[in-house]
């Protein structure tokens, strides 16, 4: 079975929030939904979120969940504001808990609960999307809560892994693991080559020539992933991604961007 998948591309964080439905039912989610954020005012808006709902409210679609692949430290998440809106429920992986002590540990706020999100979701569980179901698969590594949703023959995989000319993501943030992510994308390179791959973001090149994209397959990135294609070990990948992350800046928006998602997008007190 195939979704219809609609990518709205966000230039300010190099983020893809994708509109996921079936069209027998209509029914809808949106997957690592963007609030627009202003780094110099600090100052929230909702262009993003409002022209993802725009276009399910021109579809005729029913929004009915929002689905997180993990807390972000890019970009705020709009879940909140369209939870707000839809009354659809928003969901990620049950280890959030551990991402939300760490960080708020590190911004000194208090600690949120988990329960700020609707659904919890383990490895392996399952739910429906109309006429799919929904499986979830723990893809730890860049974060401990990562996962990925496996829809029809789409996976929707966040950060776990990147288009094959750009690889993988760092794996240096607190809780995060370079090994583990390796095992995370070997799960996820174990599905059908057929399976279409959509990545949370994408980036140019140096030299800025090209187009961002956001759809691969499982099949291009077994081949010519230049991180984990064409056999790469786990010793060789743990190396090369560690001497990497060690080069790499904080995001610019990593403060702003935990203390709101770990409280599912909420800006009380994210700046």
């Amino acid at each position: 079975m195939t979704p219809t998948v609609q990518a709205f591309f966000d230039d300010a964080t190099n983020t893809v929030t994708y509109l996921v439905s079936d069209p027998g039912t209509r029914a809808a989610a949106i997957i690592d939904p963007v609030l627009d954020y202003d780094a110099e005012s600090g100052r929230v808006s909702t262009a993003s979120a409002d022209a993802v709902l725009a276009e399910a409210r021109a579809r005729g679609l029913e929004v009915v969940w929002l689905l997180e692949t993990h807390a972000h430290a890019d970009h705020l998440s709009a879940g909140d504001y369209l939870r707000a809106l839809t009354g659809a429920p928003i969901g990620l992986g049950d280890r959030i808990a551990e991402v939300q002590s760490t960080f708020a540990e590190r911004f000194g706020v208090p600690v949120p609960s988990a329960t700020v999100f609707d659904q919890l979701f383990a490895d392996g569980d399952r739910f429906r999307l109309g006429g799919f179901e929904v499986e979830v698969l723990h893809t730890p590594g860049h974060t401990p809560a990562c996962v990925s949703y496996r829809i029809g023959d789409a996976v929707f995989v966040g950060d776990t892994l990147f288009m094959p000319d750009f690889g993988t993501a760092r794996a240096d943030f607190p809780g995060g693991d370079a090994t583990t992510l390796y095992r995370s994308i070997q799960r996820l390179l174990a599905l059908p080559r057929e399976t279409r791959v959509f990545v949370g973001h994408d980036y140019l090149p140096r030299d800025g020539r090209g187009d961002f994209r956001w759809e691969t397959t499982v099949g291009a990135e077994r081949d010519g992933n230049i991180h984990v294609g064409g056999g790469a070990t786990e010793v060789d990948f743990t190396a090369m991604r560690s001497a990497r992350d060690a080069t790499l800046p904080p995001p610019k928006l990593l403060e702003p961007a935990l203390r709101a998602n770990i409280r599912a997008g909420s800006t009380t007190d994210a700046t």
